[in-house]
Parts: C-alpha cells; structure tokens; sequence
C-alpha cells in the first residue's frame, strides 16, 4: 500500500480525524470492516453484514473502507504531455466518486441504526484493503462479489479470490442477491 488516508465518520457524514486503524475497542468486542465501493453488490453486502453479523454481536465496531485508486500519469500512457488540468479534474472526480460511495454506505448504516466509522485508503484495492484490515487488527472482512464468471474472473483477477487468500482475518463474501437465490 503507497499512502493512505483515512476519516472518522458517523452516519451523518464524514469527518477528518482519526478513527479508522487507530480506533481504540473495549476487549472482546467484534472489529468488522466492510469494504465498500458504487456497486450495488457492496452496498447488499454491507446491509447483509449489519442483519447477519452486528446485530447478533452487540457493540461490534463497525468500519466501512474505501479503497481509491491512485490517480496518476499511467492512465494517459501513451501520450507524451498531460496538462495539469486533466489530472486535477480526475483527482476530483475520484474524490467526489469515493465521496458518494463513503456517504451512501454511512446512510445504509443509520437507516440500520448501526454506528459506523469510514475509512479510505488509496491505491491497488487488493493490497490497500488486506493492508487495512491487518493495521485495524480487524476480526471480520465482509465484501460483495460481483458474480464474475470463471472466465472474467481468471482474466481480470477478483479482488474477493485474493481477499479470501490473503487477508488477515476470516473473510465473509456476500453473494449478490439473484445469484444467491438460483444457487
């Protein structure tokens, strides 16, 4: 993981200040980390874990993360000047991009009347969430999956396969809801 940011949050909005790895919890409370991005199947997972999960271990200390890609000159590879101006304007959708995705799951939390916090991390979402969790010291990883198939996922990679294998702590994948259903 190359840097990374991070932010308390309350369902109500996101704040600046700590909260995420450093966040101190009572012992024997559950940490669970759901990660979270636009997709509809993040935003299942994390209602699934706030159903399945919080509710039957009270006080379990919830952080939603983020993970951001780095912006930077590899994504105009090829051309031989990139003006400042189109590098701050995707700096800035990025941010209003992973602004969204942070404020809808906080609001997908308080309509659960479940305390959150949220966290976001920047670079490859493989390595920056695992780093994550390990620095949380986090007891439950929950994602979404986006039901690629075998052949999408062999070519393109699956940031759920590498969690599975190489996260710190137990990983639960949540299955989209119609996929779910026909298995």
């Amino acid at each position: 993981m190359e840097e990374s940011t991070e932010a308390a949050a309350t369902a109500s909005g996101v704040a600046p200040g700590a909260g995420g790895a450093e966040a101190a919890r009572a012992p024997g409370l559950m940490k669970v980390v759901v990660a979270v991005d636009a997709s509809e199947e993040s935003m299942h997972a994390l209602s699934w874990a706030l159903d399945h999960v919080v509710r039957h271990h009270p006080g379990a200390s919830v952080v939603v993360l983020h993970a951001q890609h780095r912006v930077d000159r590899s994504a105009y590879a090829g051309l031989a000047y990139v003006p400042p101006t189109a590098m701050d304007a995707m700096r800035r959708t990025q941010a209003e991009n992973t602004r969204k995705a942070v404020s809808r799951a906080l609001d997908v939390c308080k309509q659960k009347q479940a305390s959150a916090t949220a966290a976001v991390v920047v670079g490859d979402a493989k390595e920056a969430i695992c780093q994550a969790v390990e620095d949380m010291r986090a007891d439950l990883l929950v994602l979404g999956s986006r039901g690629l198939g075998m052949v999408k996922r062999a070519f393109l990679g699956s940031v759920s396969d590498y969690l599975a294998h190489h996260a710190c702590c137990p990983v639960l994948i949540v299955k989209p809801p119609n996929e779910a259903r026909h298995k």
